[in-house]
């Protein structure tokens, strides 16, 4: 086993049989390494493998070729160390605030003084500290989201995976979450890992930016920006006024247009 920390993605390709004894090839020849305390955005056309590399990361799925290490040993199903949040928070509506964000400690046998102060502290970084006793579908959207991602820190994971957990909220909300998000990764020092569709979102919280290509799923493109630590300290809209983001917007909604329509090109010809 090597000590080599980060999330190391080697040779990845995954392919779905289909029930007519054809296949799908999902994703082809994916490498990255990503360091600790990195945030990555994922971003690209409908079918290119996005959502099918974060399952592979989170172990829901076992990939066809290669392999995933973290922090030196192979993933090889889901774990602790890695944790998930969906585009719909996926709660226990039966409990309560407290009681989400408090189940994983729970499970894993923590003192209940432990778990209080943890959820405690986690609810009050995510605003939520007035929140604790409330049952989770009294809330709105926006705030499961953020119980979600409490909920997700409170098993301390080393990468968290989020699978366009912003994506079912209104416009206003949806920018206090990115912040919110760029404020957690800054003071927890967590890898984050989020798929998006929205190029805007993409730029904002991914000082690694990943283009994906579809038909098979590949790494097309990458970007070091600066938004994501920009948006640290400032707020977003000032942010989206730095004069490389409209160019980096332009750039990349052309990339995807031009993908897009050349799969509706490959359609056309096969029908």
């Amino acid at each position: 086993m090597t000590t080599d920390h980060g999330l190391n993605i080697n040779n990845l390709s995954m392919r779905f049989d289909l029930p007519n004894g054809g296949s799908v090839q999902a994703l082809k020849n994916v490498n990255l390494h990503l360091k600790s305390g990195e945030l990555m955005s994922v971003l690209g056309p409908s079918g290119c493998g996005k959502t099918t590399l974060l399952n592979i990361i989170a172990g829901f799925l076992a990939p066809t070729e290669g392999e995933i290490q973290l922090n030196g040993s192979t993933v090889t199903g889901p774990s602790a160390e890695r944790g998930m949040v969906f585009q719909q928070g996926a709660l226990f509506e039966w409990m309560s605030v407290r009681e989400n964000v408090g189940f994983g400690p729970k499970m894993k046998g923590t003192p209940k003084g432990e778990i209080r102060e943890t959820v405690d502290h986690l609810l009050d970084t995510v605003g939520l500290g007035d929140f604790k006793e409330k049952a989770v579908y009294e809330l709105s959207g926006g705030m499961q989201q953020r119980v979600a991602l409490a909920r997700c820190l409170a098993n301390d994971p080393d990468v968290i995976l989020m699978d366009e957990p912003l994506g079912a909220l209104d416009a206003l909300t949806r920018e206090k979450m990115q912040s919110l998000v760029l404020k957690l990764w800054k003071e927890t020092g967590k890898t984050i890992i989020l798929i998006t569709h929205s190029v805007e979102e993409a730029l904002l919280l991914g000082e690694r930016l990943l283009v994906m290509a579809p038909r098979p799923g590949r790494i097309h493109r990458e970007y070091r920006l600066p938004f994501a630590d920009l948006g640290v300290d400032q707020d977003l809209r000032e942010v989206k006024k730095h004069p490389d983001y409209a160019e980096k917007r332009e750039e990349i909604l052309s990339m995807i247009w031009d993908m897009e329509e050349e799969i509706m090109g490959r359609m056309e010809a096969q029908s």
